[in-house]
């Protein structure tokens, strides 16, 4: 993965993905709601409280809107603290406010949640407890200790012991849970996200890699013609120049053209096999997708099932597109890691489908984490004491399973992963081969190239000659 795709995932990054202009409406949003339950309970309901200081504290929170529309953009995003001290001080106000009206004996003391919740969406575990272990502090503190609401008799209005405390009790519960479940979501959807950012970035990748070398081919042969022309002309000049000095600087001309010709044609060599060749037998693209891990000291095999029936059919012709290649790779890759010497990958094919499996001799998947295999950042394959010491670096995390999975699908395939022992194995017995097994499953009309069809439109002749 490019820096770029590490700095769009990093936690720093994501935590100026608040605007405050969003908390800004809000408040806004609050702060008008406070007021018309105010005037609500004072002048219809003829409730006594301190509507004066209660409107002052809303003032406040009032003022520090203006103040950050003025001082900042609308356009400003918060970091991770600054979004943190923002909701602190709109649930510390909130709390305030409750203080003035009844405490827990308060319906609107149920909006204590939403600080948390938005915070549980938006920031860090740390910043959510933090801010949850507030508003629980506070909510306790409101059970016990309040100004009490007085109606026009000077009758105080409090709920029953039981029932305040058990108000009490649900909304701290409320905190905690929906905290934490809106946490629990959020952070999934944040994980699935950086897990697509990361397959868009891979295929991107890849995909440049096809044109480049599909640019290099060309500048190769549409180059080809003249610098051949530079050569025979200089040729002819060597020949015909009877000063020695401009002779060996005619000679100089077609050397230098000669080597321009070789660095083109080793240079186009991949971008003609890239991009001109636009489907190839099912061997060759599973080779090119095994090459990067070819030289990593574990052998990689390709068996063709079919070829050992007398009725086979030719091994098909797939289209070369980099979601194949590239998912692939990653299932290739991720054999390798684990293997202890050795990787086979089978292909099968008939009339209707095409089939690849990726086995290697390794201890295959954990059992528990079967069912979630191909999905984000899960935690190493093996266990931690028998982790593969020669790549240190390697976290485990499935998100390279979770790449290929996806680019994998994206051409119509079905990806599965299992465990496997020689006997599970569709043609053969073979008892060696009992790791782990990822298989991929096409409809054959899904990827399967027609190699009569052209490369591409012809190129008119220009009847100038030109």
């Amino acid at each position: 993965m490019d820096s770029q795709a590490q700095g769009l995932m990093n936690r720093d990054v994501q935590g100026h993905w608040v605007r405050l202009e969003t908390l800004t409406r809000v408040r806004w949003l609050a702060a008008t709601g406070q007021v018309f339950a105010l005037l609500l309970a004072h002048f219809v309901l003829n409730l006594h409280f301190a509507l004066a200081l209660c409107l002052a504290v809303v003032g406040v929170s009032a003022a520090s809107n203006l103040a950050s529309m003025t001082v900042f953009p609308r356009t400003r995003r918060l970091s991770e603290g600054e979004t943190l001290l923002t909701l602190i001080f709109d649930t510390t106000q909130l709390a305030l406010l409750l203080f003035l009206t009844g405490g827990m004996n308060n319906p609107f003391g149920l909006l204590l949640i939403a600080p948390v919740t938005i915070a549980a969406t938006a920031l860090t575990l740390r910043a959510v407890l933090i801010l949850g272990g507030l508003a629980v502090a506070l909510a306790s503190l409101l059970a016990f200790t309040f100004e009490p609401l007085r109606t026009a008799s000077g009758d105080i209005l409090v709920l029953p012991d039981l029932f305040r405390y058990g108000f009490w009790i649900a909304l701290v519960i409320g905190i905690a849970f929906i905290g934490l479940y809106s946490r629990s979501v959020a952070a999934e959807k944040h994980r699935l996200t950086e897990a697509l950012l990361a397959t868009s970035m891979a295929l991107a990748r890849e995909q440049k890699l096809t044109d480049l070398g599909g640019v290099v081919a060309a500048a190769a042969h549409e180059l080809g013609t003249p610098l051949a022309t530079i050569k025979l002309v200089s040729a002819e000049l060597i020949d015909a120049l009877d000063d020695p000095d401009l002779a060996e600087d005619a000679r100089l001309i077609r050397e230098q053209a000669d080597r321009c010709r070789a660095i083109l044609r080793s240079m186009g060599q991949a971008g003609k096999d890239d991009l001109h060749l636009r489907h190839a037998p099912l061997e060759a693209v599973v080779d090119e997708a095994a090459s990067p891990h070819a030289a990593r000291g574990k052998s990689i095999s390709f068996d063709a099932l079919p070829a050992h029936h007398p009725d086979a059919t030719p091994m098909p012709e797939i289209l070369r597109r980099p979601e194949i290649v590239h998912g692939l790779r990653n299932l290739i890759q991720n054999a390798v890691d684990f293997a202890e010497a050795q990787v086979w990958i089978e292909a099968d094919w008939d009339a209707r489908r095409i089939v690849l499996r990726v086995i290697d001799d390794g201890p295959g998947y954990p059992p528990h984490l079967l069912a979630r295999i191909g999905e984000p950042y899960l935690r190493q394959r093996r266990a931690a004491d028998s982790r593969d010491d020669s790549r240190p670096e390697y976290e485990g995390m499935g998100l390279g399973l979770f790449i290929a999975k996806t680019l994998l699908e994206r051409t119509g395939a079905q990806v599965g992963f299992r465990n496997c022992t020689g006997a599970s194995l569709p043609r053969r017995g073979d008892s060696t081969r009992c790791g782990a097994l990822a298989e991929v499953q096409w409809p054959r009309q899904a990827i399967e190239a027609d190699p009569r069809r052209a490369l591409g439109d012809n190129t008119p002749l220009d009847p100038s000659g030109a």
